[in-house]
């Protein structure tokens, strides 16, 4: 079975979302392809103080509700599906989710990332044993025990404050003698006790018999390795664009983003990219909104032309 719409959005996070409600008020018959709950990574994140027009902050559920209350009542349908490959044939795109299969003339991508793996020995083994890739997900279940972050952007900073609301202490092990994060988070970082920042350290195993029970950790600078107790160890070091469906289709960079244009265009006519997998949007949920309007403008157009 074949179901025909005027646009397909894959992906209903924020850039998707966004981008659901102009196609929607354009009149478009728009489908929003989600793979899981919509909403996207934004949902696994404690609080969104930094988006415009909430100076209190907001909770992310509460936010992407509404996201999702904008986008139906324009119209468009919310589908669960994940995504699995796109191709081209008499004038219209096809996107193939399990056992069904999508066309419209234009295909807007906002599939997002997902968290990167440092890949060091033990983390496999022992990922949801004490290792953890979402500190708003698994913090509580740290209630008084010692737990470390590793990296040093804005993420890694947010879930270390997060986790200072369960945990006894908190160590930052960063590869650099400087994080990365804004300013206003180094702050708070930097003015919590129960925070202590390991610097220019990287990860080389995880250890543990049935749970995690310590990290070894290798100074870059001085070559000198230690051992770091710990009962959890959040890994928050990046994402990985989710753009393995695309591949060989769209023109991709060397981290698998999507090569998108100004307008959001991307290599192939008809097919248009926002927020995270593109190569020219940071990780931002304002910038991701933002994105998904202009790449719903620009599909608009696109198809009025055709």
């Amino acid at each position: 079975m074949n179901e025909k719409y005027e646009i397909i959005i894959v992906g209903a996070g924020p850039a998707g979302m966004a981008a659901a409600v102009y196609t929607g008020r354009a009149r478009l018959k728009t489908l929003v392809l989600e793979k899981g709950i919509p909403g996207g990574q934004i949902l696994l994140t404690d609080f969104v103080e930094n988006y415009p027009g909430f100076p209190e902050g907001i909770a992310p559920f509460e936010l992407m509700g509404d996201f999702r209350k904008h986008v139906e009542k324009f119209g468009a349908t919310i589908e669960t599906g994940e995504a699995s490959g796109v191709s081209f044939g008499d004038g219209l795109w096809t996107v193939s989710a399990g056992d069904k299969k999508f066309s419209a003339p234009v295909v807007i991508v906002a599939s997002g990332s997902a968290y990167r793996r440092i890949n060091v020995p033990g983390e496999a083994r022992l990922t949801g044993r004490g290792v953890s890739y979402c500190a708003t997900c698994d913090g509580a279940f740290f209630k008084e025990r010692d737990v470390a972050i590793v990296g040093g952007g804005d993420h890694a900073l947010t879930e270390a404050l997060f986790l200072t609301k369960f945990a006894k202490s908190v160590k930052v092990i960063h590869r650099r003698n400087k994080l990365r994060g804004e300013k206003i988070l180094q702050e708070r970082v930097f003015d919590n006790k129960k925070i202590e920042v390991v610097w220019d350290s990287v990860v080389e195993e995880m250890s543990g018999q049935e749970h995690l029970e310590f990290v070894t950790v290798k100074n870059v600078k001085t070559g000198r390795v230690s051992r770091i107790d710990l009962e959890g160890i959040f890994i928050a070091v990046g994402m990985d664009p989710n753009s393995g469906f695309v591949k060989g289709v769209l023109d991709l960079d060397k981290w698998g983003q999507i090569k998108a244009k100004p307008d959001m265009s991307t290599s192939q006519p008809g097919i248009f990219a926002a927020g995270d997998i593109t190569d020219i949007c940071p990780e931002q949920m304002a910038i991701a909104v933002g994105s998904g309007v202009v790449a719903a403008l620009s599909a608009v157009d696109f198809i009025e032309k055709l």
